[in-house]
């Protein structure tokens, strides 16, 4: 397959600190890679390093057949503007903000593919309601269809699930899991649910204080880092 993305000795200073050294990884076409790890191991902070959101030390970036600006992301948080009660719709198509440089209005195709995602992702019954209004789940969704307007061929996800009910959790994941196996999406997702990590994702990014891994899933699953951190939360 052909590769999308490539970090070569990645290092990023978060504050005046070194927080990510010398990471290294490849995203290629169809990849579902999930980066797991410690609360303060970097996660966030290398998606925000790659999107251009925060600068690098050293080491490279390298997109293949993609701009940044053809890369949808789903932050941990969106900030939206409580006071503008925009309709589901709306807040999907502004995932073109940006990409229609000669007119500020959204054109043809644009709008029939901000229709296809929300049809693939079942909100295309309440386009028009408010975006405040719905569950947990619901902006969710509406947010992936956001994400996947923005993108070509890769998505990133910061901690998607995070506030979701177990079942929300699940049918997202799922959800996720058709998108990236018959649609052809490319996902990277930054997550701490290493038990679903390991059941969705073909591919893992493990980033630790004293240890790192990357590499399949069924390679993840033998390594010695897999089996501390199944033990450890088993007791």
């Amino acid at each position: 397959m052909d590769k999308l993305l490539e970090c070569f000795n990645l290092c990023v200073n978060y504050e005046g600190k070194p927080i990510l050294t010398d990471i290294s990884f490849t995203v290629e076409e169809n990849d579902f890679l999930c980066i797991v790890g410690e609360n303060g191991a970097g996660k966030s902070t290398l998606t925000n390093a790659i999107l251009g959101l925060v600068p690098i030390k050293s080491g490279s970036i390298l997109l293949h057949g993609i701009s940044k600006s053809d890369i949808g992301y789903l932050p941990q948080k969106l900030k939206l503007n409580t006071h503008f009660p925009a309709s589901v719709k709306e807040v999907v198509m502004s995932g073109f903000v940006g990409k229609s440089f000669f007119s500020p209005r959204y054109n043809k195709s644009q709008r029939c593919r901000a229709d296809d995602s929300m049809k693939l992702l079942g909100i295309n019954d309440y386009k028009s309601r408010s975006f405040l209004e719905l569950s947990g789940g619901q902006q969710q969704r509406v947010l992936l269809a956001r994400a996947i307007c923005a993108a070509e061929k890769l998505v990133f996800l910061d901690e998607p699930v995070t506030g979701l009910d177990p079942a929300a959790s699940d049918n997202f994941y799922k959800l996720l899991s058709h998108l990236n196996s018959h649609h052809g999406v490319a996902i990277v997702m930054v997550s701490h649910d290493i038990e679903n990590a390991v059941s969705y994702c073909n591919k893992i990014l493990h980033l630790g204080n004293d240890n790192r891994f990357f590499g399949t899933t069924e390679e993840y699953k033998k390594s010695d880092i897999y089996k501390y951190y199944v033990g450890k939360r088993g007791k």
